[in-house]
């Protein structure tokens, strides 16, 4: 089947507020309740500037996306605008990044999912939620919009009594002054806090599902975005006023200490249930997302041809479900949470380095974002994918060149 085969033959059914919940539950899941200790060793109490900076270059990489979505209408994302604009090459460079950060990202959710579930006992919990949760999409139950608000609903709720309480009884002195700044630990945890905006890519990917995409989505993607922003802002400056950098670093549940030292057992519950809920959903929308990329990509003959294997039963790609799982359950085996974040950010920065050279090709009348939007984010992409821990930046290259290389090569083998 085409790549438009694939991904035009759903119903424009979401508005804009739709688009916005989901792009919320998606970001808002993955990355509040993981990203902010990582992010916190690394920057220490420069923590903010860490996430203002991240916070630039998805804002770029959104607008690029949203001028990206109104040209091109269809389910895929960066996958679709970089075949569409640059090439196949491009399209499957972004493709298969996509899957590989995106991968990552599912081992980091599962690894949430224990973290603040059964502290101390974080991977056989997160084994265990994987299986689960790959069973479910093989059986085709999915995450729906209504229990999207709900979990929204439910974090928003929690986060607010998280900051409302922190404020109000934390220390008599805030822990976050004085530390002196680094911009390679400014510039890392930029790049791990990345991580926890990329749920907008979700919003774009549905371009095939909105009512006029043109209009909806470039409204749905800065609205999500600034919301995120508001929030995580006021999660992290609680949770350095009340823990510090070093308290933030040292923890594997950062939002459950804080939680302990200010409202006590009953704050502890609702943040362990808000975000074993947010994780876990989060964890079923990214299972879902990546099994429909590598169907897709399988069905264009740039992944092997098994992976497009659709259940007659239950009308899901049940091979490609159980093949992402195995990965990630692999993922969660070697890795830990601030290696599965790095890694999964490496491969989504560098799907959004070919979203933004894509928009940089796009002519004015098509609404070509202002020249400063692509190039920072094309620049920021490449920088933050730098500055990630060692071990992200040299894992997530040797995969992204061995799957450009085995593109080149069958493309050259190709008749």
């Amino acid at each position: 089947m085409t790549l438009s085969g694939h991904m035009n033959d759903v119903q424009r059914r979401l508005g804009t507020k739709d688009a916005v919940v989901i792009g919320l539950g998606s970001m808002i899941g993955a990355g509040v309740f993981s990203a902010m200790g990582p992010a916190a060793q690394a920057a220490g109490a420069w923590l903010l500037a860490g996430l203002a900076v991240a916070a630039l270059v998805a804002y770029c990489n959104a607008t690029s996306s949203a001028r990206l979505a109104a040209i091109h209408p269809a389910s895929g994302g960066t996958y679709v605008y970089g075949t569409r604009q640059l090439g196949p090459f491009w399209g499957y460079t972004a493709g298969w990044s996509f899957v590989v950060g995106k991968t990552a990202s599912c081992a980091a959710m599962a690894l949430t999912v224990g973290a603040y579930a059964v502290p101390g006992a974080e991977r056989p919990v997160a084994l265990a939620v994987v299986l689960a949760l790959v069973a479910l999409n093989c059986l085709g139950i999915h995450k729906s919009a209504v229990l999207t608000r709900v979990i929204v609903g439910v974090v928003l709720l929690a986060l607010a009594l998280f900051v409302v309480t922190g404020w109000a009884f934390g220390p008599a002195a805030p822990r976050y002054v004085g530390a002196e700044p680094s911009l390679r630990g400014v510039l890392q945890a930029a790049g791990l806090l990345f991580f926890a905006f990329a749920g907008y890519a979700r919003i774009a990917t549905l371009g095939g599902e909105v009512r006029d995409p043109a209009r909806t989505i470039p409204r749905a993607i800065p609205l999500a975005l600034g919301i995120t922003l508001v929030v995580y802002t006021l999660v992290a400056a609680t949770s350095l006023y009340v823990l510090g950098a070093a308290g933030m670093a040292a923890s594997p549940a950062p939002l459950v200490d804080v939680a302990r030292d200010t409202g006590g057992a009953w704050l502890v519950v609702v943040v362990q249930v808000a975000a074993v809920v947010a994780a876990t959903g989060s964890l079923l929308g990214l299972i879902l997302g990546v099994s429909r990329t590598t169907l897709a990509m399988a069905g264009d003959g740039h992944l092997p041809r098994p992976l497009s294997t659709v259940s007659e039963r239950h009308g899901t790609p049940w091979i490609a479900e159980v093949t992402i799982g195995a990965v990630v359950i692999a993922l969660v085996l070697v890795s830990d949470l601030r290696g599965a974040i790095g890694f999964s950010s490496f491969g989504v920065l560098f799907y959004y380095a070919v979203a933004n050279i894509s928009a940089w090709t796009l002519r004015r009348e098509q609404g070509r974002p202002p020249a400063w939007v692509p190039v920072v984010g094309l620049t920021g992409c490449l920088v933050l994918a730098a500055s990630l821990p060692v071990a992200s930046v040299i894992g997530g290259g040797v995969v992204v060149a061995v799957g450009i290389v085995v593109y080149l090569v069958r493309a050259r083998l190709r008749p």
